[in-house]
């Protein structure tokens, strides 16, 4: 008599490792083994394992590739056969060079406001230099090329800086987003924060011997330069300043990633593609993050400079605050804003809008590659 309560429970999973299929996803002499198991209510589970074996084989995936021919006929799909990593690096690179060259005019004016009274002296009647008086300076000391002076080392440390941080960026992002692939806020800024502080640490001794070519006196070279920090004050000079350098980018990479990319992601879906959205984005994000951490930016910029009084990152906000008042943290802030503003601005845009090209970029050669999938199996 057949027991009514007796129930079965049947379990059903793939042995793993045991299939075999292309990076395009086509399954080639595929071998699917699978292990059931049944389990009886009231006796031993009974455990089964068989194959299905499918015996057809397709073409390598070479022969899908596109020609010479195709990819003349659709020119972007030849920028997937860059590596992404490279080609997301590459591009960091050359905004931030682009980027930097543009703006180092502004640049110089920022450094000048922001270390006049430390480079002449506290005792001097003239302890502060306006913008229009600093860009007088230049013009009447050192002429048109005075403007740029300074910009081999800052395009030569914005190349890898811009690249790395960028690059380092999409990394951070991956090992801070949660079980879900979902990351959040607290994950973005962390994720910038690393970043930043990551890209400073690597470039740090070019934008110390930037600052040191754009501010002291003479038109020595930038091997000059180093020569005489390292015979005068040590390799350690190239350090100077690195606390408080890394404490104002963290969260000034932290506010302005994060800002961008939350941004962009409340944007209505058919304007997240559109340039003018990452350029407007770009600059919203630069601009909270370069109010909220400028003062850090001063800070660093005076423990740099050579026979700087100032050993410590509360030491140095107290004697410019005694100096100069709380406006003190912020000289140099309108020129900065004016270069940080177009830079950041550039740099994200230009990010932004490569990555959109390299997805679509895949997309095309997927295409083409389906195509070409499809004839071999019409014509085999």
């Amino acid at each position: 008599m057949t027991n009514t309560n007796t129930k079965t429970v049947a379990t059903w999973r793939n042995i793993p490792n045991l299939l075999n299929s292309s990076s395009h996803g086509v399954v080639s002499r595929n071998h699917l083994f699978n292990d059931a198991v049944f389990s009886f209510t009231g006796g031993n589970a009974v455990r089964l394992k068989f194959a299905t074996v499918s015996a057809s084989q397709t073409k390598p995936d070479k022969e899908f590739t596109p020609t010479v021919a195709q990819l003349l006929n659709h020119p972007l799909a030849v920028v997937a056969l860059v590596p992404k990593d490279a080609a997301l690096f590459l591009a960091g690179a050359v905004a931030g060079a682009a980027a930097r060259t543009v703006t180092a005019p502004l640049d110089r004016i920022k450094l000048l406001m922001q270390t006049h009274g430390v480079r002449i002296g506290q005792e001097s009647a003239k302890k502060t230099i306006g913008f229009i008086e600093a860009i007088t300076m230049i013009g009447n000391e050192e002429g048109i090329r005075g403007y740029w002076k300074g910009n081999l080392p800052q395009v030569i440390r914005v190349i890898p800086y811009s690249a790395v941080q960028l690059f380092a960026y999409e990394i951070y992002k991956k090992i801070f987003q949660g079980k879900n692939g979902e990351l959040s806020v607290v994950g973005r800024l962390a994720a910038g924060a690393f970043a930043g502080m990551t890209s400073t640490f690597i470039t740090y001794p070019l934008d110390v011997l930037r600052l040191r070519l754009a501010v002291e006196p003479g038109c020595r070279t930038m091997t000059e330069v180093a020569l005489s920090m390292v015979r005068e004050e040590g390799f350690a000079s190239f350090y100077y300043g690195l606390g408080p350098s890394l404490i104002g980018i963290a969260p000034y990479i932290a506010v302005n990633f994060c800002v961008f990319d939350l941004l962009k992601k409340s944007l209505p879906e058919k304007y997240q593609k559109r340039t003018e959205a990452s350029l407007i984005t770009a600059v919203l994000s630069a601009s909270l993050a370069t109010l909220t951490c400028y003062p850090l930016d001063t800070v660093r910029r005076q423990m740099q400079l050579k026979g700087t009084p100032y050993k410590t990152v509360l030491d140095a906000i107290s004697g410019i605050v005694a100096r100069d008042g709380l406006i003190g943290l912020y000289r140099g802030f309108v020129p900065n804003a004016l270069k940080n503003l177009p830079n950041s601005s550039i740099r994200l845009t230009t990010y932004d809008i490569v990555k959109r090209l390299i997805a679509a970029s895949e997309k095309e050669f997927q295409t083409i590659a389906e195509e070409n999938r499809n004839k071999i199996k019409k014509h085999p």
